[in-house]
């Protein structure tokens, strides 16, 4: 590792896995006391190490050291959640994801994520989700969620879900508005996986948490939110190694990209709907 940035940390191979990681915090949800989660980040520390990926954080002191807040963080690969969970280590904190429960009834990953006190989602039995939630955040975790609910194809952030900020407000926490950009190079939607050595940088970022009540608009607030993850996606384009030839495909097609408009994207993404709703009635029928 270099010396310190202003501008955020560079996280090398020394340290991959995030910029000052302590023990533990003063809140006492900390990394070492947690033994599944603690194996999982050693691990995944030295499959990043291994792949070669230069993270680059910025915003870490954002990131609360004690208390409960939402994480919000824009959706552009499949990895997204393993990359999202190194902007809170700085502060020595663990972040709890909220994700398809397919994934918690999984044989090998079921474990795991019940390990690690992730949150099951059942999109049949959404309220049971949102109020495990909020209990979380009520008793002082970091929860993480994608507001777009799926990857963006086009690589810009979609429309939001307002339930982001209705989770907030209910447990009476801040929300962490957080992108990351670079990871749709490592695996993503309509594209095959690249978990090799790559050397692919990834960039994370978080922003001033944003504070809403319950005399504010959950709309206006999410818009709110929306502003805010905008502005550190596009400086985080900005700030990101020039991409050109076959790279072009994970660029916005805003930016001279080959990547597929947003207008294409929902395209795509309604006709993956209709397919997927298609299968689920065959199988029924069966």
């Amino acid at each position: 590792m270099g010396r310190r940035n202003p501008g955020g940390c560079v996280m090398g191979r020394r340290n991959p896995g995030g910029c000052v990681m302590g023990r533990r915090n003063p809140g006492g949800y900390g990394i070492g006391m947690e033994p599944v989660y603690s194996s999982v980040i050693t691990i995944a520390r030295g499959v990043f190490a291994l792949q070669g990926l230069k993270f680059t954080l910025s915003g870490a002191e954002n990131v609360p050291r004690t208390g409960g807040a939402v994480m919000a963080i824009n959706h552009t690969g499949y990895m997204d959640f393993t990359y999202a969970g190194l902007a809170a280590q700085p502060s020595g904190r663990l972040v709890r994801f909220m994700a398809k429960d397919q994934v918690f009834t999984h044989k090998i990953s079921g474990p795991l994520m019940r390990g690690m006190r992730h949150i099951p989602v059942d999109r049949d039995a959404g309220a049971a989700s949102f109020r495990a939630a909020v209990q979380a955040l009520k008793s002082g975790e970091i929860v993480g969620v994608f507001p777009e609910a799926t990857i963006s194809r086009s690589f810009e952030l979609k429309e939001f879900k307002s339930g982001t900020v209705r989770m907030a407000v209910s447990a009476g926490v801040p929300i962490l508005p957080t992108v990351i950009w670079g990871s749709q190079r490592v695996w993503t939607k309509d594209h095959p996986k690249r978990l090799g050595r790559t050397g692919v940088p990834i960039f994370l970022s978080v922003g001033e948490p944003i504070t809403a009540t319950r005399k504010d608009d959950p709309e206006e607030v999410t818009n709110r939110l929306g502003h805010a993850m905008t502005e550190l996606l596009h400086a985080a384009q900005a700030g990101y190694p020039l991409l050109t030839g076959d790279d072009l495909t994970f660029l916005p097609a805003r930016l001279g990209g080959t990547a597929p408009t947003p207008e294409r994207a929902q395209q795509l993404d309604e006709e993956e709907a209709v397919a997927r709703a298609a299968r689920r009635a065959a199988k029924a029928g069966h």
